[in-house]
């Protein structure tokens, strides 16, 4: 290799400036690695699908992994290749695809590398156990990692378990979760087993593993020094915030239904949320620490881990574009909030100016509270800004919008389709309600498909 040894200690320097690579440089992992290697006076080239402007000491290359020419042209020159390259995101369709596109990420990769002359591989996996039957996510990352290894250049596969940092998709999804919700519903698989580790414990593990030799070759699982559930996880960040959290276990809660949930719940899209939960399903705790004492470090407890990446959080939250909308979210947000309450407060002059015995029977009784009860909860999850608080809005208003439609059908009809005709007060009610009814029908379609575009891993409003 190019990387010389200094005999004096395990510090390596490079011959050649930029021979070092860094896949998916402007991923969770990979921006944290480029500065990493950058600010230990190393020189990078960066590979991403956007073109960028050059940095102090790092040199981007704009390529597509699915294009073996662009592929092969960028890995010119390089003789160290970190792999950190994921197709989770995107789509439905694209998603369903995940696995055979990070099949076909990682041998193209491969060929490019052989064909570069690179020395070496280092790729960040999954945690796995090899007995079970892995979910197709899991199954996907310890494929990627038997590709690479499959040709003649050595690698070295680090098998992390939960990873904990800022702008980091498991991280958003516990924030959000704990934060949003003071009461979970959540699957068996909050009883599993995981060792998160601080992302800053991960970036260590890569970059020390450039001046190791023992590392070339090897397969090391690491983890954090805490074995716990995710229900513990979840807990111990409750407890960060002084939050109490009461967690109910449904055992046929799947993991599409979960991972739906989450994207109602959080700004994790679905297609991201499940591959996450798919990795929670079996215990994903380290069975081989050798790794310890190779790159001896202090790894950072959960509640560190959790700390850091809160204030980090705080401190620098990721960039996102906000597409520009004709009505602001903000507007959004606080029209149909308005228009709820105007409706549950139109709903009570049923009983306060409304003159038919029907409103007082059972049945009626019963709809009227599981519609106050239906328009609290949108409320509550709509200020908590969560998907699922505005798809409830939306589908509470199209039904009182029906609703308030027929018992105003006499005036088209002639007949009355729920009751008795209403007198004229509460005809006047009726279309003063649709119209609120349809502005909250806009608002709530509007906010429901533009929070994502608002809210980025963990980004607050």
């Amino acid at each position: 290799m190019t990387l010389k040894q200094d005999p004096q200690s395990d510090y390596f320097s490079q011959s050649f400036p930029y021979s070092i690579m860094v896949s998916g440089a402007t991923g969770f992992i990979g921006s944290r690695l480029v500065s990493s290697l950058s600010s230990k006076g190393y020189t990078v080239t960066g590979l991403t699908r956007k073109k960028l402007d050059n940095t102090s000491n790092v040199k981007y290359v704009q390529a597509d992994v699915f294009d073996k020419d662009q592929l092969c042209q960028a890995m010119t020159g390089i003789e160290v290749a970190f792999y950190l390259l994921h197709s989770m995101e995107g789509n439905k369709e694209q998603w369903q695809e995940f696995a055979s596109r990070e099949r076909i990420q990682a041998q193209n990769f491969l060929h490019a590398a052989t064909m570069a002359g690179v020395k070496r591989i280092i790729y960040l996996g999954g945690l796995v156990n090899d007995s079970l039957d892995l979910s197709p996510h899991m199954r996907s990352r310890k494929e990627v990692g038997e590709i690479l290894a499959s040709g003649s250049i050595p690698v070295t596969e680090f098998r992390a378990s939960l990873i904990i940092g800022a702008q980091g998709g498991s991280y958003a999804m516990l924030r959000y979760l704990v934060e949003r919700l003071r009461v979970m519903v959540c699957p068996s698989w909050v009883k599993s087993l995981a060792q998160p580790i601080a992302v800053d414990d991960v970036i260590f593990y890569l970059v020390e593993s450039l001046t190791k030799n023992e590392t070339v070759g090897q397969i090391f699982e690491i983890g954090g020094p805490d074995k716990i559930t995710y229900e513990e996880l979840m807990r111990i960040y409750a407890a960060y915030l002084n939050k109490n959290l009461f967690v109910l276990q449904i055992p046929f809660l799947t993991t599409r239904l979960s991972s739906y949930w989450v994207d109602l719940i959080t700004p994790v899209k679905a297609s991201l949320a499940r591959p996450l939960i798919d990795s929670l399903v079996h215990d994903t705790v380290v069975t081989d620490d050798k790794i310890t004492k190779i790159i001896p470090l202090k790894l950072k407890s959960v509640r560190e881990s959790i700390d850091i990446a809160t204030k980090e959080m705080k401190s620098s939250p990721p960039k996102s574009e906000l597409k520009e909308e004709k009505t602001g979210f903000k507007i959004n947000q606080r029209v149909i909030q308005i228009s709820l309450f105007a409706l549950a407060i139109i709903g009570t002059s049923y009983y306060w100016l409304d003159d038919r015995p029907e409103v007082y029977q059972p049945l009626w009784l019963l709809g009227s509270f599981v519609w106050y009860v239906t328009i609290f909860m949108s409320i509550l999850f709509i200020r908590n800004k969560t998907r699922l608080g505005y798809f409830i809005a939306g589908i509470l208003s199209w039904i009182t919008l029906a609703f308030w439609l027929f018992d105003n059908s006499y005036v088209v009809f002639e007949t009355s389709l729920i009751a008795a005709q209403p007198n004229e007060m509460m005809t006047l009610r009726n279309f003063i309600g649709i119209l609120i009814a349809s502005i909250a029908v806009v608002s709530s379609h509007n906010l429901f498909h533009k929070v994502i575009d608002y809210q980025y891993k963990g980004r607050p409003l």
